[in-house]
């Protein structure tokens, strides 16, 4: 390369140093900044002179100086030759910044120091107001009387938060905290069924919901209901089990109210009392959530659940208009008792009502009763508040939500040590290599191996900055999702020696963050899944909005799958694009047969008013 070569390399590196965006300094191995980049320069507030005035340790709080002075030493020692730490730093106005520092071992004669500090503030907020987030969503559990837990798999440590103790008749830090302890609080007629859900879990990796008795200490019997997910580490391993339980011992009672009040009816022809006399008693000492009505929709009978439920004086409410006693019914209900007036029953698992007071979520029947003629006389509704049931569902989805942010996180700061710190320093030590190459005493063959060495160290500087934008892909942020998608699909083609053929009609509406990584995800997903097993070198990626909805489909013509034998593996590949689409309010539609192809088909709605 000679004089002129190894100028133009001083040169680029130089060029590199001022254009950073991260802060630079090179130091003297007592600590002295000799160079410091603007970047630097405008994150602390002072000028170039200003900052090689200063001693490296003048920035930082007494606390912290003193950690990074002692690693410092050690490396002036030849301990260590680098490190890297988190730590605050004074601004010339006085204010605190946090900062990221690497520092590494230039062996030089004489040697330098070369410390870079990554500007951290925002990323502290953020995990700052994670943490009053995580707080919040604790009090909004124990107001709701939902308890959460969280088992590590492999450990078998199972933490249970004060209202899940609770619910299982236990006294704060009364429960044992492994999985085995967690088995002896189940009813022995259930404990077999439940051991059996939780593997399944485990196996498959899919949530899962069940419900099961417990015996509390004073010998009463308790019903829970749980809603639990289990997440795979990166390879395929179970590793975490996060869940939510909630008491359904009131509805467990309802139930089985309602099936007493079916089985009265059809034994009531054997009794002496008249029918509407035996529904009227029924009814009224139901414990649960249940009224009769007259075709007029008057009050003949309530329970004492339904008056409670509905804030309701029975000796009141008799011979009432229901609709009178509740003028914002909505109008789809009015016909549901038109159509159960005329002979229909009806039911809903589950139906959204917007009071007032706020939201409730119901689950109700409601079935017709009839004179000695088989004519109906009026309607009957059980109703049952399902509201903590739907905040239980809510609460795992927020936790599910919030491991797909720490992963995402994760993610970036991955893709920024390996961008902004590893590639740098293999980039400078590529330099070096070509500096010794240049040395008129160099051997011919020694000349071969750097020239050699050199390469490889510049084949792994590209497949790092690969892996970067592979974990964290900045032109997902900077050009949108259309043009994130578009080039990722060409890189990722071009690594694989594929074709990705990717279409995209003209978006009416801009994308959320939220659902742009969503898809991005969902892509990379499918693609690699795509090249690893289709055997196909031509892959159909097209992105649409269509009726206020945006779809992603990922279309190949090779090998295909079993999707149900894919669901049972240990792979987190559909589990996560399902869990990704689900957070956002979207489907996931996988259709794939073996030697036919694979389609994957994702549609989310924008949200649009």
């Amino acid at each position: 390369m000679g004089a002129q070569g190894a100028l133009a390399n001083s040169q680029l590196f130089y060029d590199a140093f001022k254009a950073s965006s991260i802060g630079i300094a090179v130091e003297d191995m007592e600590g002295r900044p000799l160079f410091v980049n603007p970047a630097l320069c405008s994150m602390l507030g002072f000028s170039e002179e200003e900052l090689r005035s200063k001693h490296c340790v003048e920035f930082s709080p007494a606390e912290e100086a003193e950690k990074d002075w002692s690693l410092f030493q050690q490396l002036q020692a030849g301990a260590i030759d680098h490190y890297q730490i988190e730590k605050r730093y004074f601004r010339r106005d006085g204010s605190l910044v946090w900062g990221r520092l690497s520092i590494s071992l230039l062996k030089h004669t004489p040697p330098l120091v070369v410390a870079m500090v990554e500007d951290i503030t925002e990323k502290k907020k953020a995990e700052e107001a994670l943490r009053e987030s995580e707080e919040r969503l604790r009090l909004a559990q124990w107001a709701a009387r939902i308890g959460t837990f969280d088992l590590n798999i492999q450990t078998g440590v199972d933490i249970w938060t004060p209202e899940t103790e609770a619910l299982y008749g236990l006294p704060p830090g009364g429960f044992g905290g492994t999985l085995a302890a967690f088995e002896d609080l189940i009813h022995p007629d259930d404990r077999e069924r439940v051991i059996e859900l939780t593997h399944k879990m485990m196996r498959t990796g899919q949530p899962a919901e069940g419900e099961w008795r417990v015996v509390w200490p004073d010998g009463s019997l308790h019903w829970i209901a749980s809603r639990g997910q289990v997440f795979m580490d990166e390879s395929g391993e179970p590793s975490r089990m996060l869940g939510v339980n909630i008491d359904v011992t009131e509805s467990k009672r309802a139930e089985q109210a309602l099936h007493e009040m079916n089985r009265a009816l059809r034994e009531q022809s054997a009794l002496a009392q008249s029918r509407e006399e035996l529904l009227k008693i029924f009814v009224k000492n139901a414990p649960a959530g249940v009224a009769m009505f007259d075709r007029d929709m008057r009050y003949l009978q309530v329970s004492d659940r339904w008056c409670a439920d509905y804030s309701l004086d029975s000796a009141q409410v008799l011979g009432r208009s229901h609709y009178e006693l509740f003028p914002d019914l909505p109008d789809r209900w009015k016909e549901l008792h038109r159509r159960a007036l005329e002979g229909e029953t009806l039911r809903a698992d589950e139906d959204r009502w917007d009071r007032e007071g706020g939201t409730r979520w119901i689950r109700w029947e409601i079935r017709p009763w009839w004179n000695l003629d088989r004519l109906p006389e009026g309607i009957l509704i059980f109703a049952e508040d399902i509201t903590y049931r739907k905040q239980m569902e809510e609460a795992l989805s927020r936790m599910t939500l919030k491991l797909v942010e720490a992963q995402e996180q994760e993610r970036a700061r991955i893709a920024r040590e390996l961008h902004d710190d590893i590639s740098q320093r293999l980039a400078m030590f590529a330099i070096e290599i070509e500096q010794v190459q240049e040395r008129p005493e160099m051997p011919q063959d020694m000349r071969d191996w750097a020239h050699e060495l050199s390469k490889q160290t510049k084949e792994i500087c590209t497949d790092i900055q690969a892996l970067s934008h592979e974990l964290h892909s900045p032109k997902l942020e900077y050009l949108g999702l259309v043009g994130g998608v578009k080039s990722w699909c060409r890189e990722f083609g071009e690594r694989q020696g594929m074709e990705i053929e990717f279409k995209c009609s003209a978006l009416r509406n801009s994308v959320s963050p939220e659902i742009s990584l969503c898809l991005f995800r969902v892509l990379q997903e499918a693609l690699h899944n795509a090249a690893k097993h289709s055997g196909m070198k031509h892959i159909g990626v097209q992105l649409a909005e269509n009726s206020g909805e945006i779809h992603l489909i990922v279309h190949d013509s090779g090998k295909g799958f079993d999707i149900e034998a894919a669901k049972q593996s240990r792979g987190l590949g559909i589990t996560s694009m399902r869990e990704r689409v689900r957070l956002v309010g979207g489907t996931i539609a996988i259709e794939s047969k073996p030697m036919v192809g694979t389609t994957i088909h994702v549609r989310v709605p924008l949200g649009l008013n």
